[in-house]
């Protein structure tokens, strides 16, 4: 059988990295890096390397399937969508559409088209009830965002190549490649700023990856980041080192921030912090000497307690120093369509200003926190989520409080869809599984955020084709999506235009200027899509696999010309932030009285990946068959423990047992604990069920009055635990 040696790009993160597969028939057998692509060129991490091998796993699902009794049945097409369609009908007709919702997550969400459909296809029933893993991991940063800049989707990022400093909070590049950045290669990167003289900064509080390679290390106590941030602010304005006339003619609330920051000397914020004043001041004066300078947190900070607050000081810290929207600094990128963030906000895509009927909690990006989900199931009355669609998603592990109240709420449904690769833990409750594609059957362009939002330090675009056929009976989910829709009686984003697209793909139609009958797939869709975004027809980026460069950045575009707040101006002291800034103080006083309890955060693995990786036996081979509770040795003293003992970690939610690492990694009073794992009771996924690692997620809270306010996210890190030996 002849090879073949085929271009696409990984869909597992935003680095979205160039590969070179080997096909044999419709086998994929061997991954390695695209060395001439246009900016990943030659590098690829281990995951991406590996996919192949999870494509082609033996559990991966292949027909639909129906629970019947305690069992699941295969059946046909027809069948599924016939009885799912006629109950989504029955339920959007007796309860209206709110009672149908859809959870969203991983690596789905990094193709372009599943994320766009799953959202019309509920915004067609009727119903505002999509849930996604944002509020896990970043909906604070679209929360604040849309604050100050006006939109959700407008996030600036680090110029990394330019940059001479860069303070990363909260954030291990090495292993996650960043988030919000489209970011391969990122120690290579990171170590050029070195290279040419500048400073990196790993605040954070464990030495990951990313700092035993490149920077300075300083260990901060988990959630603390905003103490720290405000005090750097203080600093800052204290030093009166403010772009004077950017800041009066692009801003305003300079006043205000300056309140907000007053209380916050370095002095104060060490107590509970453990950075000392003075390294705060030099790591102050590090990003005032540098051309070009940024401040970038993420996850870690994201997950605490006050990770839109957080991202609000960073975001005014970059602004008011001048290095927002500058070469080296911050920089907004454009995305595909022009001034996309305008035309959507004067149509209200992704600015829905509802609050959710459990804890009226706000929407974010027209989304609601996942954290509800239990609740809105739970809880009757009227708007009672009665039926869930879960798009390659598992929450069952991801969200808080898991295998508690949201197991309990699962079983409730009268209706649970779930769409995917394999049957994990949530499917095991699912009423239909409907077997989706793996990135290698689609045809893709790059994913919502570096198209819309253009989160590219360089700027590119790239097509990849289908590598190989769909097997079995699977489908690809943008298909699935519309089938459903079709079946359910969805009218696509509530438009009568498109829904008579999506009609007129069901009965195949004749295309004007072509003369023949052709039905729409996925890959007519991307070529819509791809002129939309003016990058050119499919024919066109096929002549370039591997990727087409785009017009770089150029700074200096953004301020008095993008920002789409209602006067033009970015507001550096919202209204809403400045009140709840108010509220630090009791926290301050909390943190300061539980100043010697443990305190833990969640983790990245090199070989692994949210929750849907460990089904893969080269990842989870020998020890690296659980996941281990990471510890410094003077905490594992005090605990009377060594490496490899068993310990019991307990929250004010849940306790879980596992052995422990002795690290000087971790600094004194901060555990660490990798997320994803628990995979015990998934008996669809044969190798995953065999290891032994706990779900951290269970020891975090879930329900309106354990979420962050403006995000709606989990306390996911920075969570106070006894650790006991066992």
């Amino acid at each position: 059988m002849s090879r073949r040696t085929e271009l696409t790009f990984c869909r597992i993160c935003e680095a979205t990295c160039g590969l070179r597969a080997t096909v044999e028939g419709s086998q994929v057998v061997d991954i390695e890096p695209d060395r001439d692509h246009v900016v990943t060129k030659g590098y690829s991490c281990i995951k991406g390397l590996r996919y192949h091998e999870i494509h082609h796993s033996p559990d991966r699902l292949r027909v639909p399937l129906k629970r019947v009794g305690d069992r699941f049945e295969e059946v046909s097409w027809d069948q599924a969508l016939e009885e799912i369609g006629a109950k989504v009908r029955q339920l959007v007709k007796e309860h209206g559409g709110d009672s149908v919702s859809a959870y969203l997550g991983n690596p789905i969400s990094f193709s372009l088209l599943p994320p766009v459909l799953i959202a019309a296809f509920l915004q067609g029933l009727g119903s505002r009830n999509l849930f996604q893993t944002g509020s896990q991991d970043c909906n604070n940063k679209f929360a604040a965002a849309e604050r100050l800049y006006g939109f959700p989707f407008i996030q600036p990022f680090a110029d990394i190549d330019r940059s001479e400093c860069l303070i990363i909070i909260g954030s291990n590049p090495a292993v996650s490649r960043s988030s919000f950045m489209q970011l391969p290669d990122p120690v290579r990167r990171l170590r050029a700023i070195e290279g040419r003289g500048g400073r990196v900064f790993n605040v954070n509080p464990r030495r990951t990856e990313t700092a035993k390679q490149l920077g300075t290390q300083v260990f901060i106590r988990p959630d603390t980041d905003i103490y720290f941030l405000l005090s750097f602010l203080h600093e800052v304005l204290s030093r009166d080192a403010i772009a004077h006339e950017r800041v009066s003619r692009h801003m305003k609330g300079l006043e205000s921030l300056r309140t907000v920051a007053a209380a916050w000397p370095p002095e104060r914020s060490a107590e509970v912090t453990g950075v000392s004043p003075e390294t705060l001041r030099s790591m102050v004066e590090a990003y005032l000497a540098a051309d070009g300078a940024a401040i970038f947190l993420s996850t870690g900070v994201n997950q605490g307690s006050h990770g839109t607050l957080a991202f609000w000081i960073q975001e005014t810290i970059n602004a008011v120093t001048g290095n927002l929207d500058r070469l080296g600094g911050t920089i907004v990128g454009h995305g595909f369509i022009e001034d996309f963030p305008k035309h959507a906000r004067r149509g209200g895509h992704t600015m829905r200003k509802d609050l959710s009927r459990i804890g009226q909690l706000p929407s974010v990006a027209d989304t609601f926190p996942a954290g509800l989900m239990a609740d809105e199931i739970l809880t009757a009355g009227e708007g009672q989520v009665r039926a869930l669609f879960c798009l390659s998603g598992n929450p069952l592990l991801t969200v808080p409080n898991s295998n508690g109240r949201l197991e309990k709420a699962l079983r409730a449904l009268e209706l649970l869809v779930v769409i995917d690769i394999f049957r994990n833990e949530t499917a095991n409750h699912a009423h239909y599984i409907l077997p989706g594609s793996s990135a290698l059957q689609r045809p893709d362009l790059p994913f919502v955020f570096q198209s819309l939002m253009g989160v590219q330090p360089v700027p590119y675009v790239q097509f990849t084709e289908a590598l190989v056929p769909l097997d079995g009976e699977q489908r690809d989910e943008t298909m699935i999506l519309l089938q459903l829709a079709r079946a359910c009686g969805s009218r696509l984003f509530g438009s009568r235009v498109a829904n008579g697209v999506l009609r007129a793909w069901g009965s195949l139609g004749r295309v004007p200027g072509i003369g023949r009958r052709v039905g729409l797939t996925p890959e007519r869709f991307l070529a819509l899509m791809a002129r939309a975004f003016r990058v050119g027809s499919l024919a066109d980026l096929r002549r370039e696999p591997h990727g087409r460069l785009l017009e770089p950045h150029q700074g200096n575009d953004f301020l008095g010309r993008r920002v789409v707040t209602d006067d033009g101006l970015v507001d550096l002291a919202p209204a809403e932030f400045v009140a709840a800034s108010a509220e630090l103080e009791a926290a301050f006083e909390a943190e300061r009285a539980q100043r010697g309890k443990l305190k833990l955060i969640s983790k990245r693995e090199t070989h692994s990946h949210n929750s849907w990786m460990h089904n893969f036996p080269r990842f989870v081979d020998g020890k690296r068959s659980t996941n281990y509770l990471y510890m410094n040795p003077e905490d594992g003293g005090r605990v009377g423990v060594e490496s490899g003992a068993m310990v019991e970690v307990r929250s004010s939610v849940a306790s879980v047992r596992l052995p422990v690492q002795l690290t000087d990694e971790m600094m004194v009073g901060a555990v660490a604990l990798p997320h994803g794992w628990g995979h015990q009771a998934a008996d669809g996924l044969s190798v995953a069920s065999r290891t032994t690692g706990v779900n951290v997620n269970l020891l975090a809270a879930d329900g309106p009055e354990e979420l962050e306010y403006f995000s709606g996210m989990a306390k996911l890190n920075g969570i106070w635990v006894e650790v006991v030996a066992v």
